[in-house]
């Protein structure tokens, strides 16, 4: 069965009644996690960027200091799964400067581990493409943001 083109949706969804949207968002809601987490930031989080991105930057936190750093196998899977889900949280935002703060705290984070994770090629590999990905968000954003995103680029 192929996906009907999003025009097509949009134009039903017009003529459905309110009690029929409710039901349909909360049946998208049942089916994985991920819808559940995006309705949760549309209603609750999106009004409030600072205090989403707050969170979000102590979760990051947290669960670097959770990461196993036995060897660097398990430090790269821990780190990829890291980002994975914070790169999730900036979908869910599609707001620029979110996304620069969220990859910079990131890379911060990133930097502090122990043993450093410039010693392994792949880890060392995965910091500095985003750190060019960063780079390009932070060229495409207005200068007066630039220029306090590039003194904070400047400490990584």
């Amino acid at each position: 069965m192929t996906a009907p083109k999003l025009v097509n949706i949009k134009k039903e969804l017009q003529f459905s009644s309110r009690d029929q949207l409710i039901e349909m968002i909360l049946r998208i809601a049942k089916h994985k996690v991920e819808n559940k987490e995006l309705l949760h930031y549309l209603l609750f989080d999106a009004e409030n960027e600072s205090e989403f991105v707050a969170h979000i930057k102590t979760h990051i936190a947290e669960q670097f200091e959770e990461i196993n750093n036995k060897n660097y196998y398990w430090m790269r899977k821990s780190v990829r799964k890291l980002l994975k889900e914070t790169k999730k949280y900036i979908r869910f935002s599609k707001n620029k400067s979110t996304e620069i703060e969220l990859l910079l705290h990131f890379l911060a984070e990133m930097l502090k581990l122990k043993p450093n994770v410039l010693k392994d090629k792949r880890l060392s590999n995965l910091y500095e493409r985003n750190l060019l990905m960063l780079d390009k968000k932070i060229n495409a954003v207005h200068e007066d943001l630039q220029y306090d995103y590039k003194e904070q680029r400047e400490h990584l």
